[in-house]
């Protein structure tokens, strides 16, 4: 059976602490740059799609109004909800 060691925990603390103290400064040099690279996709995908609205179609002509999508004429009664009754105002 092996004993616990003041040098090997001495050691074990020590490479816990370095390694500790190098993910913080890799993190610190490291992490803006992704995050830099990350903005700028972004920005560049913002920018594209922006440029893409504000472009006017071949087809179109200025001014000329276009429905894209015809709405649904789904809007039914339903004539099980009951009776209508006319609004009377009492004095």
């Amino acid at each position: 059976m092996q004993e616990a060691s003041v040098q090997g925990f001495i050691r074990t603390l020590l490479i816990i602490i370095l390694v500790y103290y190098g993910l913080k400064i890799i993190g610190k040099i490291v992490f803006p740059m992704v995050f830099k690279r990350y903005v700028g996709k972004f920005e560049e995908k913002f920018k594209n799609q922006q440029q893409q609205q504000q472009t006017p179609k071949q087809d179109q002509k200025i001014g000329e109004t276009v429905i894209d999508k015809k709405p649904s004429n789904t809007k039914t009664s339903n004539n099980d909800v009951g009776e209508y009754v006319d609004f009377e105002e009492v004095d």
